[in-house]
């Protein structure tokens, strides 16, 4: 052992002190609800908010990767990864993985999207050292065993099987093909069966290292916690498994992405023998950080999201063509979509999409009304604090924040953006977007005309 000087060791100290940065993002009133990052050194953020009027804490970890990060050989690496990781450490079995939350009544689970990871575990607060233990050796002391690679395989390729089996499923898939093409926001997060039988543990392994270094990682933990405490045992668990061992390291920035290729009027028709037709019909939207994302939400709320929405109205409650009609909104780091998606008979397709589209051309060219935006905002205020109930969508708010936009906003700060959206505001973003040629993605037993007059819809 190589002895140090006092006034060596004194320099170091201080200077690993200078590196671990606390900060407060938002402050809560009398404590609750306060949110602060601390940034250690190896550039590991940690972030939390207070919540001690509840008995139980929510702990995640995301990690900067997800499906986009993949080339075409490696499709579906990061969902495969997810996998992994619950199958054993240096330390713990699967058996021990899983026993252990289990032992405390509490619930672990994982989800891979196309540019994040999340890792998290859901316990009584007295027992949030155990999942803060158990998930981080996740993160840090993986194995990737070969005979778990080949294990998993077959799981993976089941939960393919069981995907494809749901058309109202895959026609999101096949409409993210639709808009993106052959680009890594366009392929399956699940891969393919093709891609997942050719992975192995080599390029797994080197997925791994690659993208689960600290600087790509943001633990998140909300509920009746300590901050301080909290960082202590993170940082712990990461210097045990050996995972902080640079001082110099800096977290990585959010994504900024790189523009996606787009098409518009594009159709693409699966046959499947499947009792109803399942359709998306689209548009390219904004990007999660575009300031008009606000307007484009009640815009996405007043057209098709909820029962008294223009689309629901139409198409299910006047006519009685479809059981299931909404429209939706994804927010990619430089790019998006807006789509309506319906299942209806095959037979009524071409109506359906009919109504769909003269709605969507009217609110292109005349916005909405005055009533139906104040319904869209109460709706949004309502769905959004409500959503928040919980410890687990706490700890997504603030991780997924984090992660994707470096930054922290406030209940009441997104509550008074949702407020300030005005008339013009919806009717602007109603007209860029809505006035777009649109796209369109059809699953369903389609004759070989009908699926020839589906071009009329998007023409």
């Amino acid at each position: 052992m190589t002895s140090r000087s006092p006034k060596t060791t004194a320099r170091t100290s201080s200077e690993a002190r200078a590196v671990a940065r606390t900060q407060t993002l938002l402050k809560g009133k009398d404590g609750i609800g306060t949110v602060r990052r601390t940034t250690l050194p190896g550039g590991l953020r940690i972030v939390t908010e207070t919540l001690p009027s509840v008995r139980s804490a929510t702990f995640g970890i995301w990690a900067h990767v997800g499906s986009r990060d993949e080339t075409p050989a490696l499709g579906g690496a990061t969902h495969y990864l997810e996998h992994l990781l619950f199958k054993g450490t240096h330390r713990r079995s699967a058996l021990d993985i899983s026993s252990a939350l289990d032992a405390v009544g509490g619930e672990m689970n994982a989800f891979t999207a196309k540019e994040y990871t999340c890792y998290y575990a859901r316990v009584l607060d007295t027992d949030l050292p155990l999942a803060i233990d158990v998930v981080c050796d996740m993160l840090t002391g993986s194995l990737i065993r070969q005979e778990d690679v080949d294990a998993e395989r077959g799981v993976i390729l089941e939960e393919i099987a069981m995907t494809e089996d749901d058309p109202g499923d895959v026609v999101h898939d096949l409409f993210a093909r639709t808009m993106f093409g052959d680009t890594p926001l366009g392929r399956p997060v699940l891969g393919t069966v093709d891609t997942v039988e050719a992975l192995t543990a080599d390029r797994i392994r080197r997925f791994y290292k690659k993208h689960y270094d600290p600087t790509h990682l943001v633990v998140a933990a909300a509920g009746n916690i300590d901050h301080a405490t909290v960082v202590r045992q993170v940082r712990r668990a990461f210097e045990k498994a050996g995972a902080l061992t640079r001082t110099d390291a800096a977290p990585v920035a959010p994504r900024d992405g790189r523009r996606a290729i787009r098409t518009a009027g594009r159709v693409e028709v699966l046959s499947r023998r499947t009792e109803q037709a399942h359709v998306v019909l689209g548009v390219p939207g904004l990007a999660r950080t575009d300031d008009r994302r606000w307007a484009l939400g009640v815009l996405n709320t007043a057209l098709g999201g909820g029962m008294s929405s223009r689309l629901f109205q139409e198409v299910r409650e006047k006519r009685g063509l479809a059981y299931s009609v909404y429209s939706y909104t994804s927010g990619f780091a430089d790019c998006g979509l807006f789509g309506v998606y319906a299942g209806c008979r095959p037979n009524q397709v071409h109506d359906v999409l009919s109504i769909c589209r003269d709605e969507l051309d009217r609110v292109a060219r005349e916005g909405l009304g005055d009533d139906e935006i104040a319904r869209a905002i109460g709706q949004l205020k309502g769905s959004t604090v409500l959503g928040l109930e919980d410890t687990g969508a706490l700890m997504n708010r603030i991780g997924k924040s984090e992660l994707c936009w470096g930054d922290q906003m406030s209940v009441d700060d997104m509550l008074a953006r949702m407020a300030a959206v005005t008339p013009d505001d919806v009717r602007d973003v109603a007209a860029e977007l809505l006035g777009q040629r649109p796209s369109l993605s059809v699953i369903g037993p389609l004759k070989d005309k009908q699926a020839d007059r589906l071009h009329t819809a998007v023409a």
